[in-house]
C-alpha cells in the first residue's frame, strides 16, 4: 500500500514557521491502530487522514471528504491547523475543482473557501465559562509563575483551560514563559483540562496591531507546547470578542515558530479562522 503524504507548514507564509501537519490522502479508511501508528512515527502535534466519500469521486473533483486528526498519543475532535493544512493540499496540489470543500469530523461538518492567498476555515464557536482562579491554583502557577493573572476561564467541552495575564505583563513576558510539560501534568489530576491556553492583550501601537496574543500547552495530548492551534481560538475568539468589542481580530500564536490567524466571530456563534499556508515536504508512505 502506499499513501502520498506531505507536510505542510499551517498559518505560515514562509517555510518552517507556523505549525506543521502531516497530511496523508487515502483511497480507503484505516484500522484505528495504523493510524496512530502513522502519527506517532511523523511524530508532528498533528497528522491529518483524508478519504474520499462516493466511490467515483476522487481528491480533484470531490467536495466532501472524511478527516480525522491524530497527535502521536491519541486521536483528536478538532484541529485548526491540520485542517488548514488538509485543505491547501486539495487545492493546491490536487487542483480541486471546488471553490469550497467540506470536512465530515468528529466536530461536525467544516468548510474551507479559498480567499486569496488564504484559506478560511468555518468552526465551531467555543464559549468558555469565568472560573474562581483558586481552582486552577497550581496549573497557573505551573505555566506562569508569579506573573499576576487576570482572568481563569474553562471551556468544558474542549477541556481548555484559558489564563489572561494581567495587562501590565506584555507579549515579552507571555514569550520568555518557560513552561514545564512534565510540571504541568503533576499540576492537573481533576481530567477537568486538556490544553492549557495562556494569553494577554495585544498593543495597538505595535504594527502590526494584533489584538491579543497566546500561547498553547497540551502535554496531556502528547503536545508540550502547539506552535499555531486553530482550535484553541475557537476559544480565544469568544473570549476576546467580548472583551474587546470586536467581531473581526488579528492574533499572533507567540510560540518559537510563531503564526498569525485572522479572526471572525459570526453571530451564529461560528467563527472564521484564516491563514495561509506553505508546503515544505511531499512523498510517500509505504506499508
Amino acid at each position: 500500500m502506499e499513501i502520498p503524504i506531505f507536510i505542510v507548514d499551517a498559518f505560515a507564509d514562509s517555510p518552517f514557521k507556523g505549525n506543521p501537519a502531516a497530511v496523508c490522502l487515502l483511497k480507503h479508511e484505516l484500522c484505528d491502530e495504523l493510524y496512530q501508528k502513522i502519527a506517532a512515527e511523523m511524530n508532528l502535534s498533528e497528522t491529518v487522514f483524508i478519504s474520499t466519500i462516493k466511490p467515483l469521486e476522487d481528491f480533484t473533483k470531490g467536495s466532501r471528504f472524511r478527516l480525522r486528526w491524530f497527535t502521536p498519543s491519541t486521536e483528536v475532535n478538532l484541529c485548526g491547523h491540520a485542517t488548514l493544512a488538509s485543505a491547501a493540499v486539495l487545492f493546491k496540489h490536487k487542483k480541486n475543482l471546488n471553490s469550497t470543500v467540506v470536512f465530515e469530523t468528529r466536530s461536525g461538518d467544516l468548510s474551507v473557501v479559498q480567499q486569496g492567498e488564504d484559506l478560511v476555515m468555518d468552526f465551531p464557536l467555543n464559549v468558555p465559562t469565568k472560573q474562581a482562579a483558586a481552582h486552577f491554583k497550581d496549573l497557573t502557577e505551573a505555566a506562569v509563575g508569579d506573573h499576576p493573572v487576570q482572568d481563569v476561564y474553562l471551556c468544558s467541552n474542549t477541556k481548555k483551560l484559558l489564563v489572561r495575564l494581567a495587562d501590565t505583563c506584555d507579549r515579552s513576558v507571555l514569550t520568555s514563559l518557560q513552561v514545564s510539560p512534565d510540571v504541568l501534568l503533576r499540576s492537573e489530576k481533576s481530567g477537568l483540562v486538556k490544553g492549557l491556553i495562556v494569553t494577554t492583550k495585544g498593543s495597538p501601537d505595535c504594527q502590526p496591531a494584533y489584538d491579543f496574543y497566546s500561547r498553547y500547552f497540551a502535554p496531556w495530548n502528547g503536545i508540550p507546547e502547539d506552535p499555531v492551534t486553530g482550535s484553541a481560538h475557537t476559544v480565544l475568539g469568544s473570549y476576546w470578542s467580548k472583551e474587546l468589542g470586536k467581531k473581526k481580530m488579528l492574533a499572533l500564536q507567540c510560540s518559537r515558530r510563531g503564526g498569525e490567524l485572522q479572526l471572525e466571530v459570526r453571530d451564529d456563534r461560528r467563527i472564521n479562522i484564516a491563514g495561509k499556508s506553505v508546503t515544505v515536504l511531499r512523498g510517500t508512505i509505504t506499508l
